[in-house]
């Protein structure tokens, strides 16, 4: 087994649903995003390019890729972040993580992996998300773990149930009955940054 994402970029309307839900069912601290949406247009965030009329704006949203050959595992001196062998998806274990960030630097995806700079605060005083997520520590580097606690229940990562238009995509990748790979037959895909080997479990279907 092997998990993996597909996000019909066809699909995506920018609308940050898949990045609050991760905020919330994670409790992320004020300042840490695992999953973002980047504009491919103008210099600013939801803005396009070019001259009205002819005006051109797509979204490109940026997790984890959960590589199947991850840099960062190899750069990790203490073994604090690694892949879980059950199902391919890129582990990072707080208790051990030292905060050297040297998978940070490895990882050629910018800015996937975030770093805990202060102790962690949230915007309201009460927990928010699942009860069964990893508490946050300082001094530590997270990233999005594709909603493991979910996983766990049955039940699919937070991104994918809150899409509205449906563009993401979940399953194991190495069933070709999943939902996943049937998402991806007949169309064309590409994944970020091929060139540097590291095998992503993201697919961007075009």
């Amino acid at each position: 087994m092997r998990y993996a994402m597909a996000i019909d970029l066809d699909r995506c309307t920018g609308c940050h649903a898949c990045s609050v839900a991760c905020k919330v069912e994670n409790n992320l601290p004020d300042g840490i995003f695992w999953n973002r949406i980047l504009t491919a247009g103008g210099k600013s965030m939801d803005t396009p390019s070019g001259t009205f009329p002819n005006l051109s704006m797509q979204f490109l949203p940026v997790n984890c890729q959960h590589c199947e050959n991850p840099a960062c595992v190899k750069a990790c001196p203490v073994k604090a972040t690694y892949k879980r062998e059950e199902d391919g998806i890129v582990i990072q274990d707080y208790d051990k993580c030292i905060g050297c960030r040297y998978c940070m630097v490895a990882c050629p995806y910018a800015s996937v992996r975030q770093f805990n700079w202060k102790k962690p605060e949230h915007a309201i005083d009460v927990a928010m998300g699942d009860a069964a997520i990893t508490p946050h520590q300082y001094n530590t580097v997270e990233k999005c773990t594709f909603c493991t606690h979910r996983l766990a229940q049955g039940l699919k990562p937070a991104c994918i149930d809150t899409c509205p238009n449906r563009a993401r995509i979940f399953g194991d990748i190495d069933d070709p009955n999943s939902e996943v790979s049937r998402a991806i037959q007949g169309r064309s895909y590409f994944h970020l940054l091929e060139e540097k080997g590291t095998k992503p479990s993201i697919f961007y279907l075009t």
